[in-house]
């Protein structure tokens, strides 16, 4: 009997892209719930309770109230919003972190999806606190590049307007009293003691994302220069189906948040000089930074290829 899966929140951007990447498939049996039942709690309870998998794509107070309706021990619950990612008796949903992670996530009824600027920080960070190499107290700093597709439906359609504000043909820096909801995340799962100066970019392109730390040698516990620093995060990253680490320079003479667009890869990328290093986190916003994610983390859950639906 093949599993079932049900999207709540099918409507919104995150959703709408999980719902492409599982409509295909046969080896699931994907639930909808008709357009004009969306917001009625007692169908919405139906379907979730039906739900082997269950995606929240919901704003924080919909997904907590969404969490409140599923009685059915069984339901395994992926939610895609910002509201559990810390909470206790959640699993954070970034496999790659190490195998006891991944295991974890398999065996899960309660799943945190990560957030896309914090899949970004988090896949460089972590690796460098768990070696030894980043001090859990560094003065960390991350600016972080994202398409306007990150904002959701509202800023899409601000963006693609024929009438848009011209101002939004150059980049918008906004965060800025540096309470980002992605911040509590990124400490936490890094390790760090305390969170990092985060500057996050919206551009006017439609999905892709360029994650960047940067790091000086002198205060690392372990002053690996930027090559071995490098080879680290490779040797960390071995045989992973998603996560890569390009060359030492990188690909090439410059990058592009848009260079991993369309795919659920996540490629670090490490460069700077004997004293001054940068790894920056290329992926697609929409992929690993998001529905690319939870349709991974469904997969282990269910026990299938990390990968299907997803190369």
């Amino acid at each position: 009997m093949k599993p079932k899966v049900y999207i709540d929140g099918q409507s919104g951007t995150t959703g709408l892209q999980i719902w492409e990447r599982l409509e295909g498939r046969e080896d699931i049996q994907l639930l909808r719930i008709d357009d004009e039942k969306r917001h009625d709690d007692e169908e919405r309870k139906k379907f979730l309770n039906a739900a082997d998998v269950a995606f929240l794509c919901l704003p924080d107070d919909g997904a907590r109230q969404a969490v409140a309706l599923v009685e059915n021990p069984n339901t395994c619950i992926i939610d895609a919003s910002t509201a559990h990612r810390t909470a206790p008796g959640w699993v954070y949903g970034y496999p790659e972190l190490s195998e006891e992670q991944r295991a974890a996530i398999k065996g899960a009824k309660r799943i945190a999806n990560p957030g896309c600027h914090a899949t970004g920080l988090i896949s460089s960070a972590a690796p460098l606190v768990r070696m030894g190499i980043l001090p859990s107290d560094y003065p960390l700093t991350c600016f972080s590049l994202t398409g306007y597709s990150g904002g959701g439906k509202q800023m899409i359609a601000e963006y693609e307007a024929e009438d848009s504000d011209g101002l939004l043909a150059s980049e918008r820096i906004y965060g800025l009293n540096q309470n980002h909801k992605h911040l509590p995340e990124m400490e936490r799962i890094c390790g760090l003691t305390h969170p990092p100066i985060f500057v996050p970019v919206v551009g006017d392109f439609y999905k892709g994302m360029a994650t960047t730390i940067m790091l000086q040698r002198d205060l690392l516990t372990r002053k690996l220069s930027g090559r071995e620093l490098r080879d680290a995060l490779a040797s960390y990253y071995a045989e992973q189906k998603f996560v890569s680490v390009a060359p030492y320079g990188g690909d090439g003479p410059v990058l592009f948040a848009a260079m991993l667009a369309g795919t659920n890869q996540l490629k670090l990328e490490v460069a700077g000089n004997d004293e001054q290093i940068t790894v920056t986190a290329l992926f697609d916003n929409l992929g690993k930074g998001a529905s690319g994610a939870a349709v991974q983390n469904m997969n282990l859950v269910l026990g299938f290829d990390e990968g299907a639906g997803l190369e």
